[in-house]
């Protein structure tokens, strides 16, 4: 962390809530995409004005009883995991559940069996049937500039990916939520700042900027025990420059 550009709070209070909302519909979709929501969160100190005993204009004392301690959300993820051998054909549910899912599916998956085309296949060990997605990861700006999406990605692609085959994404600029880009030089640079991210926890590129990462891959366990450390880093050197 640098002086620079600090973190709004120590790392070591971020957390994700990793959950999967059945509405309990019997239907061949719903056996065959699950989606599921990870929402980071930063157990914070907040205050609530309305609780305020000051006066107005007058600033509050760090013992004012309008303090509160409570989680607030500064990013999300969103994953898919796609069971290709329930329900529908997992082929025409991608299609049809969004334009990004359909985009994987059509370099990955047959569209007469919904299952991993012969090419695919061989590169994938035998892990799962599944397929997991990794639609989207988003953290607000602030949070933003040191690694710490891949670290929390990696944390939910490991709960995440048991019984898959294989985990998919295609790196593009709403994982950042990356809005104000001026050019399209600046566009590539950003999208391949991304990609880097993502290749280091053991993503490759496949084809058509569909990136695999392979569960039995070593990559992700050994890179994941480095981004702890490194995770355990930032909120150690949080902690010395927020009571400097």
């Amino acid at each position: 962390m640098t002086e620079s550009s600090p973190l709004p709070g120590g790392p070591s209070d971020l957390h994700l809530r990793i959950s999967y909302a059945d509405d309990l519909r019997d239907t061949p979709d719903a056996d065959t995409l699950e989606q599921w929501d990870v929402t980071i969160l930063h157990h914070s100190r907040l205050h609530e004005a309305r609780r305020c005993l000051a006066s107005p204009g007058e600033r509050a004392t760090d013992d004012c009883p309008a303090y509160v301690v409570g989680d607030v959300a500064v990013g999300s993820m969103v994953f898919f995991r796609v069971h290709l051998d329930r329900g529908r054909n997992a082929y025409g549910a991608m299609a049809e559940e969004s334009e990004d899912l359909d985009e994987i599916a059509q370099v990955l998956l047959d569209p007469a069996t919904g299952y991993y085309t012969e090419e695919a296949g061989e590169l994938l060990e035998y892990s799962g049937s599944a397929l997991l997605v990794m639609d989207r990861v988003t953290i607000q700006e602030a949070w933003r500039g040191q690694g710490l999406g891949v670290i929390l990605a990696a944390e939910a692609i490991y709960r995440l990916m048991p019984g898959c085959r294989a985990v998919a994404c295609s790196p593009e600029l709403s994982d950042l939520s990356a809005n104000r880009l001026r050019d399209q030089s600046e566009w590539e640079r950003v999208t391949a700042k991304i990609a880097k991210g993502w290749e280091r926890i053991g993503f490759r590129l496949y084809r058509d900027n569909v990136y695999l990462l392979s569960p039995t891959s070593l990559v992700l366990e050994e890179e994941q025990a480095k981004l702890r450390r490194e995770f355990a880093a930032l909120g150690a050197a949080w902690a010395v420059q927020s009571h400097k």
